[in-house]
């Protein structure tokens, strides 16, 4: 029933830590996800230095996915959206044929307090890899929600367990924020061909293995999945209809090659707009790695 266990890898992006689970070297996508990074949990204090914000940056041919368990974290992007995301929200962004954003931890840096979440790319179909660039914000009554026996869910994104959520999605997908007390049981249903779950907190069962805080399981198609809490936990069921192969670069996602290399031909020349509300910095283009050394 589990076809995969990916680890998360522990990545210091310059202040604090991310868990990088999606893509890995067995499994590059999952549905449309294509990126899916666990953010912290780290209790910052008042006053952390201005390093720890994410500088503006491009992306191109995805939807950035931002939801939060705990903190704030203030978007800013070039189509003139300045937004700030709660937990229990979402912030959507399509990227589409282009688009520069910030990430700034401004209420934390004066107040202090814990920041916790997920950040996951959603890879567009080909299609709509080059559609205008956009943001949707999504509060809490967006987001349908469920409670029974000791399990809590609520619908992020796409159409699960005969629910939708308002999240205006580009292919069939779906995304959920589990909660369980200990010995609560929920099921994952068999509609998609491609699912995983990924446990950001606690202890689970499912598919006849235990999976500990940081991991994500990759599921066969065609049966449902039984999952019973050991400890409390927190889950994100993510997946859907798959895309097609992606590749991806730094921050670009697309099915063409030759798009990436425009991409990063036109941030490192300065032809993407930067963020009107943050326009006086931005992260380089990444330099590529120099070749190995024969001699060594």
């Amino acid at each position: 029933m589990i076809e995969l266990v990916i680890d998360q890898r522990r990545k210091d992006l310059g202040g604090f830590e991310v868990g990088r689970v999606l893509p890995f070297a067995k499994r590059r996508m999952v549905g449309p996800f294509v990126f899916f990074d666990h953010m912290g949990p780290v209790e910052f204090q008042p006053g952390f230095p201005r390093n720890v914000d994410v500088r503006p940056h491009p992306h191109i041919g995805l939807s950035t996915v931002t939801y939060l368990f705990d903190g704030e974290i203030t978007h800013r992007d070039s189509v003139g959206v300045t937004q700030r995301i709660h937990p229990g929200e979402v912030n959507w962004m399509t990227a589409g044929s282009g688009i520069t954003h910030s990430e700034r931890f401004e209420t934390l840096r004066a107040d202090g307090g814990k920041m916790h979440g997920i950040q996951a790319w959603v890879a567009l179909p080909v299609e709509d890899e080059e559609i205008d660039p956009a943001f949707h914000h999504h509060g809490v009554d967006d987001l349908p929600t469920y409670e029974s026996g000791g399990l809590w869910a609520r619908l992020v994104a796409g159409e699960a367990f005969g629910a939708k959520a308002k999240v205006r999605t580009r292919s069939p997908l779906f995304y959920v924020h589990w909660r369980l007390q200990p010995g609560a049981q929920g099921q994952l249903p068999a509609e998609y061909p491609e699912r995983a779950a990924y446990v950001a907190q606690g202890v689970v069962e499912a598919g006849g293995q235990t999976l500990q805080t940081g991991q994500m399981a990759v599921f066969a198609p065609g049966q449902p999945v039984l999952f019973t809490a050991v400890t409390e936990a927190v889950v994100m069921l993510l997946g859907g209809e798959p895309v097609g192969p992606r590749f991806i670069e730094w921050n670009f996602v697309s099915s063409s090659r030759d798009r990436i290399e425009q991409a990063k031909a036109d941030w490192k020349a300065g032809r993407m707009k930067l963020p009107d509300a943050d326009h006086d910095e931005f992260i380089p283009l990444p330099e590529p790695p120099p070749p190995p050394n024969p001699m060594s």
